[in-house]
């Protein structure tokens, strides 16, 4: 069925423009607390609640915030969060050992940052784009909005909700690499109060790498209740079922060290450094989510958000532990192997009071509100035992073997032993916050917010028999001035910080010694400009320096107790130029300019190292043009310089450029088809890593087409 879609897209390889929704319309849409609809035609919304909890144009939020919309992921076609990603200035993304999504974010590194809707979404896990409305990434410390961690920003998944008119769309597509995915958006109001909307995907999963496979299952459907022009509630159920390989890449051409580091293994692109039946991820995840909304008057409503989620994830990996080693003259590998089994329960809840009032010429949006929440976590680890008689190293868990297109490795048995792990976790959340958004008269802004959050974490090991715990109180400010000049240009400069527990962004951490260690501190200082060069398209510019400090390190003075001295610095510039320059063009275009350190040694590494997955320059270019109606093109670049896979900086990663295009047609009435052309150019790069020996290459030259239906 997949080569046949294909088939029939490649034979109408002529672009066309996307269609717009039914019930929407070439105004921006009324926006609803968190989620901001737009027209799927355009690459910029004008505003977001996400940033501030309020309804705040961009031009007015004090901060960095990349957008991108379901219709850029649609025309780029796009396939995780991690593609989405490499469009905005400052992200990277790390290869997160082959089963989540992993972001480094102006230089800090994260499994945890996730929101949906607002809504902490800080399971490991690969996260599906079918039911989005559109990414959202805010730069530099967030804590003031969404609490501990977000040192470096936070990405946020905003769901598409039931509308008021009924539609659906399908698509349906397929790649030269043997991947493809089927998906439905059907929207119906069932009564005059009532609505109702269905998304769900099926996507197979395959690649240019040998032993590669897997398939994802997503199910969405969602209710509205609108018993009045003053309240809505919103529910919604999300299925997610994955099952892929754990890939986890390639390893070093040869040993490496600061002074002079290695290259990523050339010549094994396609290599799997795996065994085909042992590495596997499994992911399943129930979700429900509900939100209130009421408006008491034009000037004061409140808006009450729930989450439960019941996670179930399953991973078990062997993968290259050491670079490309000359053993009695045979090139080898080390190859060593693990297991890990998470179960969690989260249960989250958030309100909000937004009073828009004024005191004289000055006008003021008032929040406050609170959050709790309860995460409930269940952790085991076992790591792979070479059990064959055969000489192995680090205590029967590394077996070497020669370098091959096929690597051979012995049979492993998972156990317990050395490096086995059990754990019960509670972690348990409440805050507290308020914030001013104060206008002064037409050009000047003010904002002005204070969280205080009261972080438990217990755990239990469950092998040793012991088990630890730590309360902190958080407090994280936040301050802003936007000054407007003129209508279509502000300025702005602002601070704000936030905390990540010494138990790390999965809790899992916590033990004798971190207990009693304070949270880690981020501080960022931004200035930055915004322009709204014409209606929809938006030009932005910051500049900025993050510390993070309370990092561990070893005391001086004796090497067996750690103390908190270390130090690390992010200083940048970031760019972007997002939306429509005519009813036909369309523009998303970014550039970030960054210097990422250790400035104070820690446990990970001395004073002076590069933090890892950071190129000094970083760009991505999309733009797409309609010829005329049935007929237009796309095409886009992406860019870096070189970055080190890990903070050893004993391995570096090579600059690359990458090209793409596309092409839409369409077909019939309702109906249009597309092609991508990634890597049009057949560069061969080396895409991101989570170590200095599981590095991804990038993909090869690859051509993807999609039906698109609309009814």
């Amino acid at each position: 069925m997949f080569v046949s879609v294909l088939a029939l897209a490649a034979a109408t390889a002529v672009p066309a423009p996307v269609f717009v929704a039914a019930g929407d319309s070439g105004a921006e849409a009324e926006v609803d607390p968190i989620v901001v609809t737009g027209t799927r035609e355009r690459y910029q919304p004008r505003s977001t609640s996400t940033a501030t909890r309020t309804d705040t144009e961009l031009q007015d939020v004090p901060q960095a915030v990349s957008i991108v919309t379901e219709a850029q992921i649609e025309d780029q076609g796009l396939r995780s969060v991690g593609d989405v990603l490499r469009m905005v200035p400052g992200a990277v993304v790390s290869l997160g050992e082959g089963n989540r999504d992993q972001i480094a974010l102006r230089g800090n590194g994260s499994t945890a940052d996730f929101f949906v809707d607002g809504l902490r979404d800080d399971v490991q896990y690969y996260r599906g784009l079918y039911n989005l409305e559109r990414i959202e990434v805010l730069k530099g410390p967030n804590a003031m909005i969404f609490g501990r961690g977000g040192g470096g920003g936070i990405v946020n998944r905003v769901t598409k909700r039931p509308e008021g008119k009924s539609f659906v769309r399908a698509d349906i597509g397929a790649g030269t690499d043997g991947a493809g995915a089927a998906s439905i958006d059907a929207n119906a109001p069932l009564s005059g109060q009532v609505l109702a909307r269905f998304n769900g995907v099926y996507e197979r999963l395959d690649s240019f790498r040998d032993a590669y496979g897997g398939r994802r299952i997503g199910l969405n459907p969602t209710l509205a209740f609108v018993p009045g022009d003053r309240t809505r509630i919103d529910l919604s159920y999300e299925y997610d079922n994955d099952r892929r390989v754990a890939d986890r890449g390639i390893p070093a051409a040869t040993a490496g060290t600061a002074a002079a580091p290695a290259r990523p293994l050339e010549g094994y692109r396609d290599t799997f450094f795996g065994v085909r039946g042992i590495n596997t991820a499994r992911f399943e995840a129930h979700v429900l989510h509900g939100e209130l909304s009421h408006r008491f008057s034009d000037t004061l409503s409140f808006t009450s958000r729930w989450l439960w989620g019941d996670y179930d994830k399953f991973y078990r990996n062997a993968f290259a532990a050491t670079p490309v080693t000359a053993i009695g003259g045979t090139p080898q590998v080390g190859i060593e192997a693990y297991q890990d089994a998470v179960q969690r329960r989260n249960l989250l809840n958030q309100n909000d009071l937004v009073w828009r009032t004024a005191t004289g010429p000055v006008r003021h949006t008032l929040l406050a509100g609170f959050e709790w929440g309860v995460q409930r976590s269940r952790q085991q680890h076992l790591n792979g035992f070479f059990d064959t008689g055969v000489a192995t190293a680090n205590g029967g868990r590394r077996f070497f073997t020669p370098l091959a297109d096929d690597i051979a490795v012995a049979p492993i048995t998972f156990r317990s032993g050395t490096g086995a792990r059990s754990v019960r976790v509670k972690a348990d959340v409440a805050a507290a916050y308020v914030q001013d958004q104060i206008e002064l008269g037409d050009h000047v802004e003010l904002i002005a917010g204070l969280r205080r959050d009261r972080f438990h974490i217990a755990l239990d090991d469950l092998l040793a028999g012991a088990s630890f715990g730590r309360t902190d109180t958080l407090w994280s400010p936040r301050l802003g001035l936007v000054l407007k000049p003129v209508k279509d240009l502000s300025f702005y400069a602002s601070y704000s910080r936030s905390y990540l527990p010494q138990s790390g962004d999965q809790f899992a951490s916590l033990d004798a010694t971190l207990q009693a260690l304070e949270p880690e501190r981020f501080d960022n200082y931004e200035v930055g400009a915004k322009w709204a060069v014409m209606p929809g398209l938006l030009f932005t510019a910051a500049a900025y320096r993050l510390d993070r400090t309370n990092t561990r390190t070893a005391d001086p003075a004796d090497p067996t107790r750690v103390v908190l001295t270390g130090a690390q610095r992010s200083r940048g510039i970031e760019l972007q130029l997002a939306g429509q320059i005519s009813s036909r063009w369309r523009i998303s275009a970014g550039y970030a300019l960054q210097d990422a350190k250790i400035v104070s040694t820690m446990t990970a590494a001395p004073a002076g190292r590069r933090v890892a997955l950071v190129p000094r320059h970083q760009g991505s270019l999309w733009t797409r043009y309609d010829v005329s109606r049935s007929f237009g093109l796309g095409a886009g670049l992406y860019a870096q310089s070189r970055s080190y896979a890990t903070i050893s900086n004993a391995v570096v990663l090579p600059a690359y450029v990458r090209a793409d295009a596309a092409a839409f047609v369409r077909v019939g009435h309702g109906i249009e088809a597309q092609l991508n052309l990634e890597n049009v150019l057949g560069a061969r790069y080396f895409a991101s890593a989570s170590s200095d020996n599981n590095i991804l290459p990038g993909a090869p030259r690859t051509l993807r087409g999609t039906l698109r239906f609309q009814f």
